[in-house]
């Protein structure tokens, strides 16, 4: 966990919302966030809670400061918009103050709450400190997420209350300091129960409770690290797994074979008996491998699966696996993990496997060493403040993303040349320009890495991996800027060229598509091996509409500079076009994997078929996807869906009815397609300019974003 710049110190408490506890009101803490700064080292942001009375003075909040952590930001109200062009120069004037220091913008990348659990139980299993000031804020943005009703917590903030949510984050406030006498905790561990107790979580539940050493291992479906050593050429070797995928159970292949149990204390002893309907020492363990509630249980383990893991749990652990194949298995899974530490200065790839990879370091090289040290200090960017408390991010940020897409909206609304906004949108190409990924990982086809040279991440350049629209969209702002703006030349041809190679190599070749970070390895068959139970369509690479018209788009720009590989080119944007035009559905719609989701996907896939010329006076199907869009326009003028519909596969409106965000989304996809009916496009602008607030902003509504069908 961070440590302030003068260590870990009591921190001054503030009043919060109240609870009860014996039935007394109790205060829940709150830190003073006048003491909270966002400090962002090229990129890297973590959050720091000043003790020193001189320090704060010596490092005075910023306004974006302030704007993270809900307080006034002291910006003064700006003139009211009447028209769009006002409003956009009202929004740019409100994010120019946002700007930080590197160039970039930051973001809260929040909404899950499956992530803070394995964080604050690594760092107590570890023996790690956590200062005052971050338990007090996890606790309250735990207590602030809590659902009001039934007192459980969800897979995501808007989700249901299940097994999963409420037993982790039950139990890290009790890690926290949080009573069991506490009323929201009675509520919470009544909702538990009901639910039928920890035995009834997912699998990656149980493994965590029973690394803390409130469940026991018999309650894990298998995790064999042997897995690694399959040949490659094997449809099912994990190499052709996605990449969140293996490099989740990659580490945790290694815990449930060193059967890792954290020291028992008073806490854990005691939690034992409050996470189960039954007295602990009463259970059967080994009998509730493949229980699971009905609220958790989103994707159901395949009778392939149920079949694998008991002839693994009976027949390969008793009788066939022996000694110095476990050593050199576990010693592979070591190699790969110290190659993924070193490959992202030991961030890791996202915040569920790298707590994970620093409890194998722990397990490998002991506590206090080199290794544990540098995971929990990288373990802070993962961390966010927000008005509500401190909450985990589903990456280390987002700053390549939001600052290509800030940077695009300058451009697109014809103000990339205006003195204004020029020298923010030049502080904002420089840092996408320092972001740049210039080499490959050592060791690159052991390790089963994409090629990254040239290419552009999520997050930063440290993290290091490939993003296939990321690398597009970064792109795009480049050759804008340099080609058609007149900007100075900050990124050569050569590393144009090299961004334009390993866009080339992430083409799926049987669908012409293309995923994320790297083609599809394997079939979609591995589906049924899918062990999680709580997302769907994991186990490996998928085409995905988003991805796919970033290239699409950024490949079309490309061609009007440069013949560099032209008929290359020319082919993979026909086949991917035509990926495009398959996956659209019988309605008019596409699934969005990465955004809710027909409304982000549609406005995605007619951007790449526009860019090609493509419009609803010309195509029928452009013509099918608009009409669709305009079939869920609200009276209001927008739109809104809701996460559901990522679960459903069928459009759902939001309960809250229309959204901005989304409203936008649709009004590009509209004009990309050329469609003609201006009066429903003016009427959606109304609605989104009318909710702009006066300093230039628009405030946070439902979530946007989504993750493998279930958040």
């Amino acid at each position: 966990m961070v440590q302030t710049r003068k260590g870990a110190q009591q921190v001054p408490i503030a009043n919060g919302c109240a609870g009860k506890q014996n039935g007394q009101v109790i205060r829940p803490e709150k830190t003073d966030y006048s003491r909270w700064r966002l400090l962002d080292e090229s990129g890297r942001q973590t959050w720091h809670y000043l003790t020193d009375n001189d320090e704060v003075q010596k490092w005075p909040q910023s306004i974006a400061d302030k704007y993270h952590l809900g307080l006034p930001t002291g910006l003064p109200e700006l003139p009211p918009a009447t028209t769009p062009s006002q409003s956009i120069d009202n929004c740019l004037s409100f994010f120019s103050h946002l700007q930080l220091p590197p160039g970039n913008w930051a973001c809260e990348y929040g909404g899950p709450l499956f992530l803070l659990p394995g964080h604050v139980i690594t760092l107590y299993v570890t023996d790690t400190p956590i200062p005052p000031a971050y338990a007090t804020e996890i606790k309250a943005y735990l207590f602030a997420r809590q659902n009001k009703q039934d007192g459980g917590w969800g897979l995501h903030v808007e989700g249901e209350s299940s097994v999963f949510g409420t037993a982790l984050n039950y139990t890290i406030l009790r890690i926290l300091g949080a009573s069991e006498e506490d009323e929201r905790m009675i509520k919470a561990r009544g909702k538990l129960h009901q639910l039928g107790g920890a035995v009834y979580g997912p699998h990656w539940a149980k493994f965590w409770l029973s690394v803390l050493g409130v469940m026991e291992w018999e309650a894990v479906n298998p995790v064999p690290p042997e897995v690694w050593l399959l040949p490659d050429w094997m449809p099912v070797a994990p190499w052709r797994w996605w990449i969140h995928m293996r490099q989740v159970f990659l580490p945790m292949s290694y815990i449930y074979s060193k059967r890792f149990v954290a020291q028992p204390t008073p806490l854990t002893r005691q939690l034992r008996q409050e996470l189960y309907t039954q007295p602990y020492e009463s259970l059967d363990f080994g009998s509730h491998r493949n229980s699971i509630s009905d609220k958790d249980n989103y994707h159901p383990k395949t009778w392939l699966l149920n079949v694998i893991n008991w002839l693994l749990v009976w027949i390969w652990f008793p009788y066939l696996r022996y000694e110095s194949l476990v050593r050199r298995a576990e010693g592979w899974v070591w190699d790969l993990v110290q190659m993924e530490d070193e490959n992202t200065d030991y961030a890791g790839l996202a915040p569920v496997n790298a707590p994970m990879n620093t409890l194998c370091c722990f397990i490998h090289d002991g506590p206090n060493s080199d290794s544990v040290n540098r995971h929990i200090d990288r373990l802070n960017d993962y961390m966010w403040m927000n008005k509500e408390g401190m909450l985990m991010n589903g990456t280390n940020g987002c700053q390549v993303w939001d600052t290509a897409f800030l940077i695009q909206a300058v451009i697109e609304a014809g103000l990339a040349s205006s003195l204004k906004w020029k020298p923010m949108v030049q502080r904002a190409a420089a840092f996408l320009e320092d972001h740049q990924i210039r080499e490959e990982v050592p060791n690159q086809e052991i390790c089963y890495r994409q090629s990254r040279k040239g290419a552009w991440p999520f997050s930063t350049k440290v993290q290091g991996y490939t993003l296939s629209d990321c690398t597009a969209e970064a792109l795009k702002v480049t050759l804008l800027l340099q080609n058609t703006h007149n900007y100075p030349e900050i990124i050569s041809e050569e590393r144009i060229r090299d961004a334009i190679d390993v866009l080339l190599t992430m083409r799926n070749p049987r669908s012409g598509g293309f995923a994320s970070y790297e083609p599809q390895r394997g079939s979609e068959l591995l589906e049924w091996l899918n062990a999680a139970e709580v997302f769907g369509r994991i186990m490996v690479e998928y085409d995905y509409p988003e991805c796919t018209t970033a290239v699409v788009t950024v490949l079309s720009l490309f061609q009007r500079f440069s013949d560099y590989r032209k008929e290359e080119i020319d082919r993979i944007k026909e086949s991917a076009l035509k990926y495009i035009r398959r996956a659209m559905r019988q309605d008019g719609s596409w699934y969005g994997s990465w955004g809710i989701c027909f409304t982000y996907a549609g406005m995605f896939a007619l951007e790449s078929l526009a860019s090609v010329g493509e419009n609803y006076e010309n195509s029928a199907q452009v013509g099918k996807a608009c009409e669709f869009l305009l079939s869920k326009q609200m009276d209001d003028g927008g739109w809104g869906e809701d996460y559901r519909s990522c679960e459903r596969k069928e459009y759902v409106h939001h309960r809250a009815g229309s959204q901005v965000v989304q409203t936008a989304w649709a009004v590009i996809a509209l004009m990309e397609a050329g469609y003609p009916g201006k009066e429903k496009i003016k009427k959606a602008l109304a609605m989104v300019v009318g909710r702009q607030q006066r300093n230039g902003e628009w405030l946070q509504e439902g979530i946007e974003g989504v993750f493998n069908q279930s958040w």
